[in-house]
């Protein structure tokens, strides 16, 4: 049992050092870009529906207003994105694509799909991680409080 806490058995730290591997990757394949990873993850959020509102893309992406404020201001700064204002409700902003993001969205996919491939991921892998990693994210969250 005294193995079992050493550094390289915690799957906390395994998780995090492949967090910080994929940052890597993404952040190579987005440098022509000049968009950072987080700022992909967002355009990933507005291909698949775009026109949404600040608050349901904080809340599809698991980021607060704190973090995601900033990010899509540099992002419209950028002419990747724009805000609107609800007429019906002031307190509302949604958030939209610009031509920029629409245009380059294939050439983005593709150089991030480069990357991935060059890591030799086979598919079959890559769907058995992503059911391993839903059931692990499912347990952390369904987690009883203490």
């Amino acid at each position: 049992m005294k193995d079992f806490f050493t550094l390289d058995k915690q799957l906390c730290f395994a998780v995090y050092e492949t967090a910080g591997e994929f940052t890597k990757l993404y952040t190579s394949a987005l440098q022509p870009f000049g968009l950072t990873y987080p700022q992909y993850l967002v355009l990933l959020a507005l291909w698949e529906k775009d026109g949404v509102t600040a608050k349901e893309l904080g809340e599809r992406l698991n980021l607060g207003t704190g973090t995601l404020t900033p990010m899509t201001s540099r992002m419209i700064s950028n002419g990747w994105l724009r805000k609107e204002r609800s007429k019906e409700d002031e307190r509302k902003v949604y958030i939209f694509l610009e031509e920029k993001a629409r245009k380059e969205k294939e050439v983005i996919t593709q150089n991030v799909g480069e990357a991935i491939q060059a890591c030799s991921i086979e598919l079959e892998e890559y769907k058995e991680l992503m059911e391993l990693l839903g059931k692990l994210r499912f347990k952390l969250r369904s987690r009883v409080p203490r």
